[in-house]
C-alpha cells in the first residue's frame, strides 16, 4: 500500500514539473519599412510578466510551455500580438512592427464630396488644423493660408499653384466653401475672410487644380473648404485673447504715427451634446488700428451650429449653421508717395466701409453607413456694403444656393454620387447696377476600385448661367483620376479636371472713380474656361526614429480667356461720343502653368521631447501662349511667382513649447505695365517705377512663437513675426506688415 502511494506521489511531481518545463525565447523586433533595429520596445505576456528590448532591438524571455502570446508596443507603430504556440529553446523571432503613420490616414471630404482617406486621394489636398491658428496666433483666415504650400493671398484673393494673380478685389478662381456651401459673395464673387468662422474649425482643405465638376464656377484654380467642429460626448468651451502692437518699418522716412499701433482679437467657442442635439455656438471680435495711416479694421461674429438626430430613424439627421457679422474698416489702396508715404495712404481713396452679412444654411441628410446617403442642402446669404463717403459704390445682394447630393454604394466595387444645385442671386447698387443671375447644374461622379489597391475615378458636370437676359451659354466638362497603392505607404495618383469660371457682376459692371483711378464695365465680358493636368506620389516615411510622410507632384494647367483688367481709352458707359482712361476687364489671357510641388510633414518623440516639422516648395513656369499657334510667348503672367518655400518647425518639452517658421518667395515676375510707365505709374502711384526696380526681389520671413502649457486647459504664448523686419510687398502700393509683437491667452474648459 506505501509502495502505490509513493508511486503515485512521484508520478504526480514528475507530471507538474514537467508541465511547468522552463523555456528561453529570444528575438529581435524591427520597423517593417526600413528593418532597422527598435530599441525600448515594450514586450508583455501573462500577467505583469514582461521585457524591452536593448539597443539591438533583441530581447528574451523566459516561459513555461507549451506557449505563449505576447503583445509589442512601441510608440508611433502599430501594436502586435504574437502567438507562439511551439516550445523550442532554439527558437529565435523576427518581429516586424508597422510604423503608425497617422497623417496618411486622415480623412476629408472635399476631393469627392464624401469621406476618404488622405491616401487614396486622386488629387493634391494639403490640411490645415485647428491648432495652428492658436500656435501661429492668426488674425484671419488669409493669414492662415500661409501654412499650406503653394498657396497665396494677395490683398484678399487667393491663388494656388500661381492660377490666380491680382484682379483688384472682384473674382475669385478659388472657390471657398463652409462645410461644403459656396462662400463667396454675390455681387464681386470675392472671399469675405473677416466673415469665415475660424474659431470652430475643425481643419481646413485645400483642393488644389481645378474642380468644378463637383463645384461649379469659381472652383477654376481649387477649393477651400472650412469644415467646422461637430460636437462629441464632452462638452467643449474654449477662450482666446490675443493683443499685440505693431514696430516701426525698416525705413525710419515711413514711421507716421508718435504713439504705438496696437491690434486684439477675442474668440469664444461652446460644443455640446444633449441627448441626441449636437450645439455649437462661437464669436469673435477683432480690432486693429494698422500699421498704415487710414486702413483701420474692426469686426465681429457670431455663429450657432444645431445638428439633430432624429430618435425615430437612426439613419436620419437635420440641422443648420447661422452666422452673422459686420465689419467697419477703411480699405488701403493706394500709397501717398514712395519717399515718405509708403505706409500712408493717399486721401482720396481712404474710404470708410461698412459691411454686413447674414447667412443660414439647413441641411436634411439619410444615411446608411457604406451602404446610400441622401442630402439635401440650401444657403441664404445676405450682404450690405456702405461706404458713407461714397454712397454711389454701395451695394446689397441676396443669393440663394441649394444642393441635393446622392451616394450609393452599387456593389462592393463601385460608388457612384450624383446630384443637382440651383443657385441665384439679386444685386441691388449703385456701384453696379441692378441685376439678378441664375445657375443650374447636374453632375455625376463614379469610383471604381477593380481591385484593393486600385481605385478610378470619373466625373462630368453640365451647367448653365443666366444674367438678367443674357444667357451665359451650356457648359459640358469632364474630370477623371487614377490612385494606386503600389506599397504599404506609397501611393501613386493621375487626373485630370477641366475647370470654367462666369465672370461676376462686380466685373461686368463696376463703374467707379477712386482717386484718380478709374473703373470701366464691359457687359460683354465672357467665361473662363481652363484645365489642369497631374501626377504624384505620397509616400509614407519612417526613418531615424521620425514618422509622417511626403507628397511629390508634377502639374500643368492651362487656362484661355482669363479675365484680366487692362488699363487703356474706352468709351464710358451712358455717355455717347465720351472716352477716358481706366481699367476694363477683358477675356485676353491665354495661360500654361508648369510646375512641380514637394510637401511633407514629420514628427519624432525623445521621451518628453517632442519635435515637428513640415512645409513644402512649389516651382512654377507661368507663360501666356498664343492660341492661334498653340506656342508660348516669351511674356510671363501677371502677379506670379516661380519659387515658393515653407518651413514650419515645433519642438515642445514638458510644458514649453517653441516654433519657428520660415517663408521665402522669388520676385513677383511681371505686373501691369500701367504702374511701371513713368507717365501713368507716377500718377496712380507717385515713386512706384524707380521703387519697384529697386525692391522687387526675393525674400524671407521668419516667424517666431513660444508658449507655455502648465497643463492641458491652459496655455500662454507669445509670437514676433517678421522677426528681421524685413519690408516686402504683395501687389503695387501694398507694403506687408512690418515686424509685430503679440501675446495671447488660450483656455480649454
Amino acid at each position: 500500500m506505501r509502495l502505490s502511494i509513493s508511486f503515485l506521489f512521484l508520478l504526480f511531481w514528475f507530471s507538474i514539473s514537467n508541465a511547468q518545463e522552463s523555456f528561453m525565447l529570444r528575438g529581435i523586433v524591427k520597423d517593417a519599412l526600413t528593418s532597422g533595429p527598435l530599441p525600448g520596445v515594450h514586450i508583455s505576456f501573462g500577467i505583469e510578466k514582461g521585457t524591452v528590448s536593448d539597443s539591438r532591438g533583441q530581447f528574451e524571455l523566459s516561459y513555461t510551455g507549451p506557449g505563449i502570446k505576447i503583445e509589442f508596443s512601441y510608440v508611433g507603430y502599430e501594436k502586435l500580438v504574437y502567438e507562439y504556440k511551439t516550445a523550442n529553446d532554439s527558437s529565435v523571432l523576427e518581429i516586424l512592427l508597422k510604423p503608425e503613420i497617422r497623417e496618411i490616414e486622415e480623412i476629408v471630404v472635399s476631393p469627392g464630396k464624401t469621406e476618404q482617406k488622405l491616401s487614396e486621394l486622386t488629387v493634391s489636398t494639403s490640411l490645415i488644423k485647428a491648432r495652428q491658428i492658436v500656435e501661429n496666433h492668426v488674425l484671419n483666415a488669409d493669414e492662415l493660408l500661409k501654412q499650406a504650400p503653394g498657396v497665396e493671398v494677395m490683398d484678399g484673393q487667393a491663388s494656388i499653384r500661381g492660377g490666380s494673380g491680382y484682379s483688384y478685389g472682384a473674382g475669385s478662381r478659388v472657390l471657398a466653401l463652409i462645410d461644403g456651401m459656396p462662400a463667396l459673395s454675390a455681387d464681386a464673387s470675392n472671399i469675405k475672410w473677416q466673415f469665415l468662422p475660424l474659431e470652430m474649425l475643425s481643419q481646413m482643405e485645400i483642393i488644389k487644380g481645378a474642380s468644378s465638376v463637383l463645384y461649379g464656377s469659381s472652383a477654376l484654380n481649387g477649393i477651400i473648404n472650412i469644415r467646422t467642429m461637430e460636437a462629441g460626448p464632452k462638452a467643449i468651451t474654449r477662450l482666446t485673447v490675443l493683443s499685440g502692437l505693431y514696430g516701426n518699418p525698416s525705413r525710419k522716412e515711413w514711421k507716421w504715427w508718435s504713439s504705438p499701433r496696437f491690434f486684439a482679437k477675442t474668440t469664444f467657442m461652446h460644443l455640446r451634446k444633449i441627448r441626441n442635439t449636437e450645439l455649437g455656438i462661437s464669436g469673435r471680435l477683432l480690432t486693429d488700428q494698422g500699421y498704415r495711416k487710414d486702413n483701420e479694421d474692426k469686426y465681429g461674429g457670431f455663429n450657432i451650429k444645431l445638428k439633430r438626430h432624429s430618435t425615430k430613424n437612426e439613419k436620419l439627421n437635420y440641422g443648420f449653421l447661422f452666422s452673422t457679422g459686420l465689419n467697419k474698416k477703411t480699405d488701403f489702396l493706394l500709397w501717398d508717395n514712395a519717399i515718405t508715404g509708403g505706409l500712408v495712404q493717399n486721401p482720396a481713396t481712404a474710404m470708410k466701409f461698412r459691411g454686413s452679412m447674414l447667412s443660414f444654411d439647413p441641411y436634411i441628410s439619410l444615411e446608411e453607413k457604406d451602404r446610400y446617403k441622401h442630402e439635401l442642402r440650401a444657403r441664404l446669404q445676405h450682404t450690405d456694403n456702405k461706404l458713407p463717403d461714397n454712397p454711389a459704390n454701395n451695394s446689397r445682394a441676396l443669393s440663394y444656393y441649394t444642393e441635393y447630393q446622392g451616394w450609393y454604394r452599387l456593389f462592393e466595387k463601385l460608388d457612384i454620387l450624383f446630384g443637382t444645385s440651383l443657385y441665384w442671386s439679386k444685386i441691388n447698387s449703385e456701384f453696379h447696377g441692378n441685376h439678378s443671375s441664375l445657375s443650374t447644374a447636374v453632375y455625376s461622379q463614379a469610383e471604381l476600385r477593380p481591385f484593393s489597391r486600385l481605385k478610378i475615378t470619373a466625373g462630368i458636370r453640365l451647367e448653365t448661367n443666366k444674367t438678367d437676359s443674357l444667357d451665359g451659354g451650356f457648359i459640358p466638362i469632364f474630370r477623371s483620376g487614377i490612385n494606386y497603392r503600389a506599397a504599404e505607404f506609397t501611393y501613386l495618383r493621375a487626373s485630370f479636371g477641366q475647370g470654367y469660371r462666369y465672370p461676376s457682376i462686380a466685373e461686368k459692371y463696376a463703374s467707379t472713380t477712386t482717386g484718380g483711378v478709374i473703373i470701366i464695365p464691359n457687359p460683354e465680358l465672357g467665361s473662363e474656361s481652363g484645365w489642369s493636368a497631374e501626377l504624384g506620389l505620397k509616400q509614407g516615411l519612417s526613418f531615424a526614429g521620425f514618422r509622417g510622410l511626403t507628397d511629390l507632384s508634377l502639374f500643368y494647367t492651362r487656362n484661355q480667356d482669363l479675365i484680366e483688367y487692362i488699363y487703356g481709352i474706352y468709351p464710358l458707359p451712358g455717355r455717347p461720343g465720351e472716352f477716358d482712361l481706366g481699367f476694363r476687364a477683358h477675356n485676353i489671357e491665354n495661360s500654361r502653368l508648369y510646375g512641380l510641388e514637394w510637401e511633407y510633414s514629420l514628427l519624432k518623440r525623445f521621451d518628453a521631447l517632442r519635435v515637428g516639422v513640415s512645409g513644402g516648395y512649389t516651382y512654377t513656369f507661368p507663360v501666356e501662349f498664343n492660341p492661334v499657334s498653340g506656342m508660348n510667348t516669351d511674356v510671363f503672367l501677371k502677379y506670379r511667382r516661380k519659387h515658393s518655400f515653407l518651413f514650419l518647425t515645433t519642438a515642445s518639452f514638458r510644458s514649453m513649447e517653441l516654433g519657428i517658421n520660415i517663408y521665402a518667395k522669388s520676385k513677383i515676375l511681371n505686373i501691369d505695365d500701367v504702374f511701371l510707365d513713368p507717365l501713368t505709374g507716377e500718377k496712380i502711384l507717385p515713386g512706384f517705377p524707380d521703387y519697384w526696380k529697386e525692391n522687387n526681389k526675393a525674400y524671407y520671413i521668419v516667424d517666431l512663437q513660444a508658449a507655455f502649457k502648465p497643463g492641458s486647459k491652459y496655455s500662454v504664448s507669445a509670437s514676433i513675426k517678421n522677426l528681421f523686419n524685413v519690408e516686402y510687398m504683395g501687389r503695387p502700393g501694398d507694403i506687408m506688415p512690418q515686424r509685430n509683437y503679440s501675446l495671447q491667452f488660450n483656455a480649454d474648459f
